[in-house]
Order: structure tokens, then C-alpha cells, then sequence
């Protein structure tokens, strides 16, 4: 690791900034200094000993909870490694890194920094640990009012992980999976069923007026809004970048259905744009 950063150096790489500033990496759920910092925290996730381990016993991929120690700093994380198909979609460890991957690639700044790592003789996932206070079931569950200050960046961060599961394709956005710190701001875990290349998701967006997902009462999953700089990241998305960005970690078919998803999702903006207008839409 360059630098090993010490105790009062170190940055926590999900600490994250509140939402805010002017333009999408103002409002991003990193700091310029975490995002700077992240190949050494990659490198912390691959080099530092495990010197804890216990089951988490919550989600069906039996994850673990795993304690890092690396000098005199000691992270959390998560290692997972599921490897199955089930009919039409699979179940992969190797997602979860390539979503982070293209989160770096496109700016989206909410997916915990992961990395490919061994742990009981079996490769996985390994993530630095999302801390958060709630999760969206317990803010359901327990009728926790998010305070009006926070109303519009949790609105934003809603719709921006709509925007990111359309492009992905990920049909598994519980709301266990949305993480809020306790000033509000979001995390976004658990992409293992992500990245589906059959043909009705390769024709359809997840979320969207036509999307494939529905609300109870048959009703859309609307984008209503994303912020500028990330819809322009997505119309510069070409197949070579991404496929040097996720590396091995997709197959070309899946490669290739992100890229079929693209035009899908400048359509679904635009549409949007028409009915709402630009300013409304694109901030």
C-alpha cells in the first residue's frame, strides 16, 4: 500500500458526504479525498489478515462478517461468494465486484469499495463494511419519519438507484439493501442477481415508465430525476471502456446487455424531459 495512512490519516472509505454542492460529484455519496483513497483501501481489503469471522445469518447467500487487521487499523467487511443459476438469471459473487467497478467507471460513488478475495479456500466478494443506522425495511417497519431537511436527497438518491438498477439490470433491490446513515445519506448493497442478459432485459428497463418492475397497483417505477454529469457519463459509455472497466468479472453477453440497455435508458430520460421538462429532470 503507498503511504499506509495512520490512524488520524486515514479516511473511512464509507463515510460518506452529505449530499449537496453544485453538480453530480458535489452530490455523490464520497468525498474527492475517500475517492482518491480507494486503491489503498482495495489494497487493505486484499492484504489484511482476517482475524475474525462469524455468519451474518440475514440474506440468502449466507454471508460473512469478517474483521481486517492491518497495523494498528481494523476495518469490518463482508465476503460472500454465491455461484448459481436460477432459471433465467444468476446468482454470482463476481457481480458484486463488477459493480463497483462500474460505479468507479460512470461516478456513481454509492457502492461499497469490493474486491475479489480467497477466504476458506473459496474465492468471493469481500466489501469494506457498510455502516449505516437504518436499512429501508426498518424505516417501513418501525414508521421512522425522515426528517424534511433530508426529503429531497433521500428523493434524489431514490431515483438515481433506479437509474443505476435499469442500467444493471437488477431485480433485486430490496429495501434491506437501501442503507441510511444517520444524517441521511445512502448507501447501496447486495448486487449478486444484478446484470441479467436475457432478451426481455435486454428489450426493457427494470424501472421506467414501461419498466419491467410494478408497484402493487400496476403502476411504474418512475426516474424522475438524475443528476446531469451521471446521464452524460452513461451516453459516453462504450463497450470497449467497459469491458476494460469490469475485466473479466462479466461475460461479453452480459458486457454487451449494459450496452443494449444504454439507448433504453437516453430514451427514458428524454421521454421524461418532453413531459416534465429539462430543468426538472436533469439538475
Amino acid at each position: 500500500m503507498k503511504g499506509r495512512p495512520g490512524k488520524n490519516k486515514i479516511i473511512l472509505a464509507l463515510s460518506l458526504l452529505a449530499i449537496g454542492g453544485a453538480g453530480f460529484f458535489g452530490r455523490g455519496q464520497f468525498t474527492p479525498a475517500e475517492i482518491a483513497q480507494r486503491e489503498q483501501w482495495e489494497e487493505f481489503l486484499k492484504t489484511a489478515d482476517i482475524v475474525k469471522s462469524e455468519l451474518i445469518g440475514e440474506g440468502v447467500t449466507k454471508p460473512w462478517k469478517l474483521l481486517l487487521k492491518k497495523g494498528a487499523i481494523e476495518k469490518k467487511a463482508a465476503w460472500k461468494n454465491p455461484e448459481e443459476k436460477h432459471g433465467d438469471f444468476v446468482d454470482s459473487w463476481k457481480y458484486e465486484i463488477a459493480a463497483y467497478r462500474l460505479d468507479k467507471l460512470i461516478g456513481l460513488n454509492m457502492v461499497p469499495i469490493t474486491i475479489e478475495r480467497e477466504f476458506k479456500g473459496k474465492k468471493g466478494a469481500l466489501s469494506l463494511w457498510a455502516d449505516s443506522k437504518y436499512n429501508g425495511l426498518e424505516i417501513a417497519e418501525n414508521n421512522i419519519s425522515i426528517p424534511d431537511w433530508a426529503l429531497k436527497k433521500t428523493d434524489d438518491m431514490k431515483y438515481i438507484t433506479r437509474f443505476w438498477d435499469s442500467l444493471i439490470a437488477n431485480d433485486d433491490r430490496t429495501q434491506e439493501n437501501y442503507r441510511f446513515t444517520e444524517d441521511w445519506r445512502t448507501i447501496i448493497i447486495d448486487h449478486s442477481r444484478a446484470f441479467r442478459s436475457n432478451k426481455e432485459n435486454m428489450e426493457k428497463l427494470m424501472c421506467g415508465a414501461n419498466g419491467i418492475k410494478r408497484k402493487d397497483d400496476g403502476g411504474p417505477y418512475l426516474i424522475q430525476r438524475v443528476p446531469r454529469a451521471l446521464f452524460e457519463k452513461i451516453k459516453a459509455l462504450d463497450l470497449a471502456g467497459l469491458k476494460q472497466a469490469v475485466g473479466s468479472y462479466l461475460t461479453d453477453q452480459e458486457v454487451e446487455a449494459i450496452i443494449a440497455r444504454k439507448p433504453l435508458l437516453i430514451k427514458e430520460i428524454g421521454e421524461m424531459i418532453k413531459k416534465n421538462g429539462e430543468k426538472n429532470v436533469l439538475y
